[in-house]
């Protein structure tokens, strides 16, 4: 009879490669962007984002040691405290470039709408979980009850992170939200009716800019306008809305197949595109490395969700294929918004590109997340004859 595996021998080393993988990215993309800004020590950025990833590490290691069953108990006391310090960003929070998003601890700065994501996975999980487990009816007034709770939880943080205003990390919590609504198990039926929603919500905001635009300036900020306008044609303001776009675009392009070498891009050591070092790091590898590095991270990616998935859909308890679902669809979301922002296809919203863009807060939250995508598959026991595990 083969004996049971430990806990700690059920670790995806594969997904811990392909993490070392990005990691690596970083550090060569953080130091090739950010010599700029600090000339007389060009190492700043990269000795500060090693000690995130240190940190970070040490954070999944230690939600890994913790049975994720556990965050079942915490969801609501979590989900509060998520309430709580955005509330607390609200009111007393420390204003940077226009936002209101980050809380200063005096030796540190962070930023609590980084955390809530996870809060939010944790919440909408565990109420799937619950939900699945009494049974409910097939029918659209059932869809209806339950994508109206999954919003009842999603919404507060939504709307909160929405006025700091912080519309990309909005976006996340709203991917999430399609996410798990997707997991749920809801009729297609319901699915096009929430699409039919989605677009003319839209339609509407185009109808309000188009001819109530006093009332549309309420709704949308006055920055994001101008982001969206920067998007639409770039070119035609170039020297405002459209200009870090349109410098990114120009040192993405001059990349072609092979790039133009490490530390050789004239866009990204010129300085000429602002934030390249974080919200526009995939400017570097595509000027540097080319479509083919852009390529390798790409791919890097996919085979990063391919196991997320494999792990989601191999765990025998709904809690945690929920959990890892969530992950994935915090993760995928991110990772299209920077990267299509980057190349123009969308509009720029200031999501940092998951484990390559520097920042602290955005490092730790996503290494938190890989530790309890590996804590699920850890704990995941297979039988030859399957049964949930309550």
């Amino acid at each position: 009879m083969e004996e049971r595996k430990s806990y700690w021998q059920q670790i995806d080393y594969t997904l811990l490669f392909l993490l070392f993988l990005l990691m690596c990215i970083s550090l060569i993309a953080v130091y090739s962007g950010s010599g700029q800004y600090y000339a007389n020590d060009p190492t700043y950025f990269v000795e500060r984002q090693v000690i995130w990833f240190i940190a970070g590490l040490i954070i999944m290691v230690a939600v890994m040691t913790i049975d994720y069953e556990l965050l079942r108990s915490f969801s609501i006391p979590l989900y509060v405290l998520g309430i709580i310090l955005l509330l607390w960003v609200h009111f007393g929070g420390v204003v940077k470039n226009g936002s209101r998003r980050w809380i200063d601890l005096g030796f540190f700065e962070f930023q609590p709408s980084e955390f809530v994501k996870i809060f939010v996975i944790i919440a909408l999980s565990h109420l799937l979980y619950r939900i699945t487990k009494e049974g409910r009816a097939k029918s659209l007034s059932s869809d209806v009850v339950l994508v109206g709770k999954i919003m009842a939880v999603g919404l507060p943080p939504f709307f909160l992170i929405l006025i700091q205003p912080d519309l990309g990390t909005a976006l996340v919590i709203g991917s999430i939200m399609a996410t798990m609504v997707l997991m749920s198990g809801v009729t297609w039926r319901m699915l096009g009716l929430l699409g039919s929603l989605v677009v003319a919500g839209l339609g509407f905001l185009v109808w309000l800019h188009n001819n109530y635009f006093s009332i549309f300036s309420k709704v949308i900020e006055s920055h994001q306008m101008e982001r969206i306008y920067g998007w639409l044609d770039p070119r035609s303001h170039e020297a405002s809305y459209g200009y870090q776009l349109t410098e990114a675009l120009r040192g993405i392009g001059s990349g072609q197949l092979y790039g133009s070498g490490f530390m050789e891009g004239l866009q990204s050591q010129s300085g000429r595109v602002p934030e390249i070092h974080t919200d526009f790091i995939f400017t570097v590898i595509g000027e540097e490395f080319g479509f083919i590095g852009a390529t390798v991270l790409l791919v890097i990616y996919f085979f990063m969700f391919y196991r997320m998935i494999i792990i989601a859909f191999s765990c025998n308890n709904l809690f945690g294929t929920y959990l890892v679902s969530g992950v994935v669809g915090l993760l995928v979301f991110q990772i299209f918004q920077n990267i299509a922002m980057t190349i123009g296809l969308m509009p720029i919203t200031g999501l940092a590109l998951p484990f390559i863009s520097y920042g602290g807060s955005a490092i730790m939250t996503n290494m938190l997340a890989i530790g309890i995508v590996l804590n699920v598959n850890m704990r995941t026991r297979y039988y030859m004859f399957e049964t949930e595990e309550d």
